[in-house]
């Protein structure tokens, strides 16, 4: 659409208040008029050619200028200011407008009818770029910003009224303003931007023709001293490259990506805002803090969203946290977009932690997302200043941001501000601007050109007449109820900077404060940028405003938690503050409703910590399975290293500590049991040897043969009491008490028995012969044979003992098990007890043999009993022994418990009945009184016969 060509000013254009203190006039762009748009002296549209750039106004002496010419393109011929950067500036602003020609269409087809822009005169301009709307979907700009649009900009005006009225700074000088649209859209305010070099460009006079021959007289419009902005970071890079060029000064009150410290790419930009760095370090510090260590990220697109990504992903990264999602929100998002956003954050349920650098209408859009897609509560939202503590983002959502940590540069509310924003009221048609009196402290905004959009919006009704059907009409007297914007109290601290930086500029070069020769029509962009950087002075916040030699504030943030503060409102509860390091207080964070205080925060981890004595299986840096170590093993570097034999992990599974060798205890059940047994047949042999040696001359002692019978009594005696020796703690003395009665016992039990089977054997073989008594019968015959027999086991073991010294040992049955035993290895053991098995097999061989001898001799009978018996129990006792290598405590109870089960089966079957005839039944110990019986079947008469009683 084609803008007005200026020309002289029109008939009735409105002259607003002037500022209070210094009468300086006001005047706006209207946004109505049927006539045509009012045009003040100092306001300048942009020429007739939709594409044409900025020119600067001209007209004739008493006479209306008439356009003589034009180009084939039918735009006015554009002149440069005579400058030694004439050509540089000349291809830039060619550049610029075949740029807008050429892509700029879809503004330009969408372009409402004229551009609104603040203008109020003064002896110095000062500029300023405000997101006063949203970007549109199909057109530059959608509906108003009552935060980041109105609250800012009239802080500007607030700041600069303040001045105006100020005595000590900038006495003697009038601040006028220059205030342009940027519709958050970074394409849109380069485009807008170019109203500020008015100054520099000269339109080409020889297009206008002036009647009666007089030249046109050309006016330049006052060129603006330093610009106040932008809020978005992609706003500010792509303005700051121009204001490089026409080397005009920039100040921004919120844009923070680290891209804009960049001296060599933008030289003049400043800011009382401390850059996303330092933001990011003070976002990863509350991760942290919150031990969350998967998180996601969403950015938008440009430099603020994409650049505070990357540094935090960078700081991330060395703190050791994870990203498990980074979506990126494009400039021309729509917002079924949103929903995939979403989508994709869910495909991370674990991440529950989002971390954004969104501006504040992407933040509402994705709240509403996240409600439509019934994952209200599913996520924690971490976000930066762009969110802060604005009302906008989440209104009408409020459950969707319940529990989001957001960050503010640290700063205190204006309370001046406060009451000035609340008594401004729309400007009406036949009414002052102001007025004042008791009772009527209020302002009409004549001043402000989106005040009326604003106040339809805020109370949602119409100045329209005929009143539209539906609407209700605006009085103009609402009251406003506002939440101060979190960087409001910046853009003033930005006015007050230039401010500042011209007084002190005036007092070094103009030897006083008003504007001299030099300084004529504005100080230039280099002089005024050095003051600018060495400003320092207290704001309206109360803290130092001071530069960095990048033109960075200094890093300083408050931390806030949204949070349900009754139950129907909701509000941002400040819970720390970061410089250069965090401090939380956690007695005001709310996690959940009802519960401050509450420090269960919320998990946002890919896998949990592993129990003790588990290592890490890595997917990524924070993703992992869990896998056990052995039991013997010990967690070094998230390796399973192994303890070394005998050595076991402590029980945090760091260092290793040597084993204490264990062995059975006497109050063990598994010594209880054989001791017990052991004790039982001590005392049945001690009490069958007495017995013997009370009746030792009856008549069936005496032929039971009792020389061999006592040595058989001492063998068991010694058996029962191997069960003690084995049973004792292990040392050099008792191992070789073990090797020595062991198998020495089970010998002389064995040889007793064997030596009477083969005397029993002998004599009845040749009683079938010849009546001839057989050799080596006799009583002393019997021990000494006996004791040839025992003789063989005492010298395989005194070999054994000088071969192999007796010693103690710690064998591992198991990696966490030591166990102290005696130095008998099982082959040793075999070789052992391998004699008592042969005299075990000749005594059963000879104990069948003699099966079927003569009643008389039917103690063959016993032995024979005694031997099966034996052998079953050895048969049983060798699989059980050497089946359980790896318990040694069912070794040693078996082992004793064989040793004295062969003891009792021979005590039992061999001395047992020779007893119960003594004791019980002494009729029968008694010789025969008959005279000789003589066997049909032997020649060999021997009789023993007792006698019945009675």
């Amino acid at each position: 659409m084609a803008r007005h060509t200026q020309g002289p000013a029109a008939p009735g254009a409105l002259t607003s208040r002037a500022i209070a203190g210094k009468h300086s006039d006001v005047s706006l762009a209207e946004d109505k008029n049927p006539t045509g748009p009012p045009l003040s002296p100092a306001y300048t549209p942009w020429a007739a050619s939709p594409r044409a750039p900025p020119v600067a106004a001209a007209g004739c002496s008493g006479s209306d200028a008439v356009p003589r010419r034009r180009t084939a393109a039918g735009s006015s011929h554009i002149a440069l200011r005579e400058r030694p950067e004439g050509l540089l500036v000349t291809l830039l602003v060619v550049a610029t407008g075949l740029a807008l020609m050429g892509g700029r269409g879809l503004v330009e087809a969408g372009r409402p009818d004229k551009v609104k822009m603040v203008n109020i005169p003064g002896d110095v301009i000062f500029g300023g770029m405000f997101p006063m709307h949203e970007r549109g979907a199909d057109i530059p700009c959608g509906s108003i910003k009552e935060e980041k649009g109105i609250q800012r900009m009239e802080a500007m005006l607030y700041a600069i009224d303040r001045i105006n009225n100020d005595t000590e700074l900038l006495p003697n000088i009038t601040l006028g303003a220059h205030i342009l649209d940027t519709c958050s859209t970074d394409t849109y305010a380069l485009e807008q931007s170019m109203e500020f070099f008015k100054s520099s460009i000269n339109q080409d006079t020889s297009d206008f023709k002036c009647k009666g021959g007089m030249k046109p007289i050309y006016t330049p419009p006052k060129p603006v001293l330093g610009v106040i902005g932008a809020a978005s970071s992609s706003v500010s890079v792509m303005i700051a490259n121009i204001l490089r060029l026409f080397k005009i000064p920039q100040i921004s009150y919120a844009s923070t990506s680290t891209e804009l410290s960049d001296k060599s790419r933008f030289e003049y930009f400043s800011r009382v805002v401390p850059p996303d760095n330092f933001q990011a370090m003070a976002m990863v510090e509350v991760v942290k803090a919150f031990q969350w260590q998967y998180v996601s990220t969403l950015a938008d697109e440009g430099d603020y969203g994409e650049k505070g990504i990357a540094s935090f992903t960078k700081l991330a990264e060395a703190a050791g946290l994870c990203v498990a999602v980074s979506e990126r929100v494009l400039r021309n998002t729509r917002p079924e977009d949103f929903d995939l956003i979403i989508e994709r954050l869910s495909t991370k349920p674990q991440a529950r932690v989002v971390i954004m650098f969104v501006n504040e209408d992407n933040t509402r859009r994705l709240l509403a997302a996240a409600v439509k897609a019934g994952k209200v509560g599913q996520f924690l939202w971490v976000g930066s200043d762009s969110w802060g503590a604005k009302i906008h983002p989440v209104r009408d959502q409020e459950e969707a941001a319940l529990g989001a940590i957001t960050i503010l540069p640290q700063r205190t509310s204006l309370q001046g501000f406060d009451r000035y924003l609340r008594r401004l009221r729309p400007r009406e048609k036949g009414k002052p601007c102001s007025v004042k009196g008791p009772g009527n402290d209020e302002e009409r905004n004549c001043r402000n050109v989106w005040f009326k959009e604003f106040w339809t919006q805020h109370f949602n009704c119409t100045f329209r007449n005929p009143l539209p059907e539906g609407r209700r009409a605006c009085s103009g007297n609402e009251t406003i109820t506002h939440e101060q914007e979190g960087l409001v109290p910046f853009v003033v601290d930005a006015v007050y900077a230039l401010a500042w930086a011209l007084h002190a500029l005036l007092e070094d070069k103009c030897g006083g404060l008003k504007l001299c020769e030099a300084l004529i029509p504005v100080p230039s962009g280099p002089q005024m940028l050095a003051y600018i950087r060495n400003v320092s002075f207290i704001g309206q916040q109360g803290r130092e405003v001071k530069f960095n030699k990048d033109g960075d504030a200094p890093g300083s943030y408050f931390i806030y938690q949204y949070q349900r503060v009754s139950t129907t409102s909701y509000d941002y509860v400040r819970i720390g503050n970061w410089t250069e390091r965090l401090e939380l207080n956690h007695t005001k964070l709310e996690w959940t409703a009802g519960q401050r205080g509450n420090n269960t925060h919320p998990l946002s981890i890919c896998s949990i910590q592993c129990p003790n004595g588990h290592i890490r299986n890595y997917q990524d840096s924070c993703c992992w399975s869990c896998v056990p170590c052995p039991e013997h093993a010990i967690i070094y570097n998230d390796t399973c290293r192994s303890c070394a034999l005998g050595w076991a992990p402590t029980a945090d599974k760091v260092t290793c500590y040597k084993l204490t060798p264990e062995h059975i205890t006497w109050d063990s059940s598994w010594a209880i049991v054989p001791l017990v047994f052991s004790s039982l047949g001590l005392l049945c042999t001690l009490l069958t040897t007495l017995t013997f040696i009370r009746f030792n001359t009856t008549p069936v002692i005496m032929a039971s043969g009792r020389e061999l019978c006592y040595v058989l009594l001492s063998g068991i005696a010694l058996c029962y009491l191997m069960t003690f020796v084995i049973l004792a703690p292990p040392s050099p003395p008792t191992c070789a008490l073990l090797r020595i009665g062991l198998g020495l016992g089970l010998c002389i039990c064995y040889s007793a028995i064997f030596t009477k089977t083969n005397r029993i054997s002998r004599i009845f073989n040749r009683g079938m012969k010849s009546i001839k008594r057989p050799s080596y019968t006799s009583p002393r015959s019997q021990i000494v044979i006996c004791s040839g027999l025992v003789s063989v086991q005492l010298v395989g073991v005194v070999a054994w003992l000088i071969v192999e010294t007796p010693a103690t040992k710690e064998v591992h049955p198991y990696r966490l098990v030591a166990v102290l035993t005696c130095g008998i290895s099982n082959i040793s053991l075999i070789l052992s007890l391998g004699y008592n098995m042969v005299l075990i097999l000749l005594c059963t061989v000879y104990a069948f043999k003699t099966r079927k001898i003569p009643e008389n001799f039917n103690e063959a009978k016993y032995i024979g009993f005694t031997m099966y018996s034996t052998c079953i129990v050895w048969l049983a006792f060798v699989p059980i022994y050497f089946g359980t290598n790896n318990d040694y405590k069912i070794q040693l109870a078996s082992m004793c418990m064989c040793v004295s089960i062969s003891a009792s089966v021979s005590l039992g079957c061999l001395f047992s009945p020779k007893v119960y005839i003594v004791i019980f039944q002494p009729y029968k110990n008694v010789r025969q009184g008959s005279g000789p019986v003589k066997n049909k079947n032997y020649g060999h008469s021997m009789r023993f016969t007792s006698r019945r009683k009675g």
